[in-house]
C-alpha cells in the first residue's frame, strides 16, 4: 500500500543514505550577509533586514495551477525588498505522493510543503526548526500536526475549513431553501436537484483519487463535535467507525456518501470524472455540490464566467442541534535543514512574508493562521457554527495515530481509500455500509491492539 510504502522508504532512508545529510541538519544557520552565531528561528526575522542577502531558492508546492501566475506576482513583489534573492516554484501534479519520494533523494530543493508520511520525531531529520512552540503559539494557530518536543517544524501556509462548495443557484432553483444540517435533509436537497435542473447533484471526482480524502476530513470535529475526536476516539477509540444511530460520527459521514451514490444522485460513472473540468462545471451550474475543503473555492470561482453562483456550506451533520467545523491547516511549509546557511535564512524570510505579507491564503479560499484572525467573507455560512482547532497530541503519543493508521491499512486522510471503497460498493450493491464500518472497525481494532492500545 501507498502509505506503507512511503513510511519504509523513510525509515530505510533515515536509518542509512542520509546519515551524513541528518548531522548537517544540526548546525547553526549563519547568512554571509550578517554572520549571526545563532540559528534563525521565524520569530526573530523582520522583514526587511538582511536587503543584501543573496541566494537561489527552488520552492516545491502542489499548486500547480498557479505557478506560472499568483506565484510569479508573488516573487516579483517580495523581491522589491529583497533583490537578489531568486526564487523558482516546481509545481507537481501528484504531490501528495511524489513528494515523498523526493524527500528520500535530498532533490526536493530549499522549500517544500511538507507530506503526512513524515512521522513527527523525523522532522528534525529534514526541516529547520521555526522555533519554540510555546512562544509561536502567542501568534499563530494550527502549529501541532508538524511540530515534536516543542519545536516547530512546519508552518502552515493557510487554514481550511471542512465543508460542501456547491452552486447556490441550482440549489434554489431546485426548491432548497435553507441549507441543509442533516444527512438526511441534505440527500433531501440532492433529491430535489436531481428532479428540477438538470445539474449532478452530487460530484464525487472519483477517478482524481486524492479528491477522496476530503471525506476522510469531516469524520472527526464535523461530525462529532468534539475538538479532540481524531486523537481520543478515533485513533484511541473502540470502533470508531460503528453506526451510533443519531445521524453522527465517522459513520454518518461516509453513509451520507454511500446512500447518495446508491441513490443514483451523483454522476453516472464515476471512473470517468474529471477534476479540472468539474470547476467550470460546478461554477457553470453543471455540477451542484462537491466535498471538498474551503481550499477549492478559489478555484471553483475562477473557472467559468459564473463566480458568484459559486458558495461555501458546512457538512451536513449537526451534533445536539448545533453544526460543527473543523479548522486545520492545509499543507505545511517546510524549509530543508541541508539547504545552505544564506539559503535557509532566505527561506525563511520568504515564508515570513507568504504568512504576513502575500494575501494568499484568503486568496485560495482558505483562513490566516494568525491569532483572532477573522473568517473571510466566502465563510458567512458558519457564522454560528462551532469552529474546533486542532488540539496538540499528548506527549509520548505523537506517532501514534501514524502508527495505528498504517498498521490498519486504512489510509485514512492519506489515499481516500474509506470512500473510494464506499462509491465501489454503493455502485455494486454490496456490502452494506454496516459491513463497511464493521471491516473497518476489526482492521483498527488489531492495529491499536498492535500499537499497545487496548479497551
Amino acid at each position: 500500500m501507498r502509505v506503507r510504502y512511503g513510511k519504509q522508504l523513510l525509515a530505510i532512508v533515515l536509518a542509512g543514505t542520509l546519515t551524513v545529510s541528518l548531522a548537517a541538519c544540526n548546525k547553526k544557520v549563519e547568512s554571509s550577509a550578517d554572520k549571526t552565531d545563532t540559528a534563525v528561528v521565524f520569530d526573530q526575522v523582520k522583514l526587511g533586514e538582511h536587503t543584501d542577502l543573496k541566494a537561489n531558492l527552488k520552492f516545491l508546492t502542489h499548486k500547480t495551477d498557479i505557478v506560472d501566475t499568483t506565484f510569479k506576482e508573488y516573487v516579483s513583489e517580495f523581491q522589491k525588498m529583497y533583490p537578489n534573492i531568486s526564487i523558482e516554484y516546481e509545481g507537481i501534479t501528484n504531490y501528495a505522493n511524489d513528494i515523498t519520494t523526493r524527500l528520500t533523494t535530498g532533490d526536493w530543493g530549499d522549500i517544500c510543503m511538507i507530506p503526512v508520511t513524515v512521522d513527527k520525531n523525523e522532522l528534525k531529520n529534514y526541516f529547520v526548526t521555526f522555533g519554540n512552540l510555546d512562544e509561536m503559539s502567542k501568534e499563530y494557530t494550527m502549529l501541532f500536526n508538524y511540530s515534536y518536543d516543542n519545536k516547530v517544524y512546519g508552518l502552515p501556509s493557510m487554514g481550511n475549513t471542512q465543508g460542501i462548495v456547491y452552486n447556490k443557484r441550482i440549489f434554489e432553483e431546485a426548491g432548497v431553501k435553507e441549507i441543509p444540517k442533516t444527512p438526511d435533509e441534505f440527500l433531501d436537497a440532492l433529491s430535489k436537484i436531481k428532479e428540477h435542473t438538470d445539474a449532478i447533484p452530487l460530484y464525487t471526482n472519483f477517478a482524481a483519487g486524492w479528491t477522496m480524502t476530503a471525506w476522510d476530513a469531516y469524520i472527526d470535529a464535523c461530525a462529532t463535535g468534539q475538538a479532540d475526536f481524531a486523537h481520543e476516539g478515533r485513533v484511541k477509540g473502540k470502533n470508531p467507525f460503528a453506526d451510533r444511530g443519531d445521524q453522527t460520527g465517522p459513520y454518518a459521514v461516509y453513509n451520507l456518501l454511500y446512500e447518495a451514490v446508491s441513490r443514483g444522485l451523483t454522476e453516472e460513472d464515476p471512473t470517468t470524472t474529471d477534476w479540472e473540468g468539474s470547476k467550470a462545471r460546478l461554477n457553470r451550474g453543471e455540477i451542484a455540490c462537491m466535498a471538498l475543503g474551503s481550499w477549492s473555492i478559489a478555484q471553483m470561482k475562477a473557472a467559468a464566467e459564473h463566480g458568484d453562483d459559486v458558495a461555501y456550506m458546512p457538512f451536513p451533520i449537526s451534533v445536539n442541534g448545533k453544526q460543527y467545523t473543523s479548522v486545520s491547516p492545509d499543507y505545511n511549509y517546510g524549509i530543508n535543514c541541508n539547504s545552505s546557511a544564506d539559503n535557509q535564512l532566505a527561506a525563511m524570510l520568504y515564508v515570513k512574508w507568504l504568512i504576513d505579507k502575500s494575501g494568499f491564503e484568503v486568496s485560495q479560499g482558505g483562513i490566516p493562521i494568525k491569532v483572532n484572525a477573522q473568517l473571510p467573507d466566502f465563510l458567512k455560512a458558519f457564522d454560528g457554527v462551532g469552529l474546533l482547532y486542532d488540539l496538540p497530541t499528548p506527549a509520548g503519543e505523537e506517532t501514534l495515530g501514524n502508527d495505528v493508521n498504517n498498521e490498519s491499512e486504512l489510509g485514512v486522510n492519506v489515499s481516500g481509500g474509506l470512500a473510494k471503497a464506499v462509491v465501489e460498493a454503493a455502485i455494486n450493491g454490496q456490502p452494506g455500509m454496516k459491513e463497511l464500518a464493521a471491516e473497518w472497525d476489526e482492521k483498527w481494532t488489531a492495529a491499536q491492539e498492535k500499537c499497545g492500545i487496548t479497551h
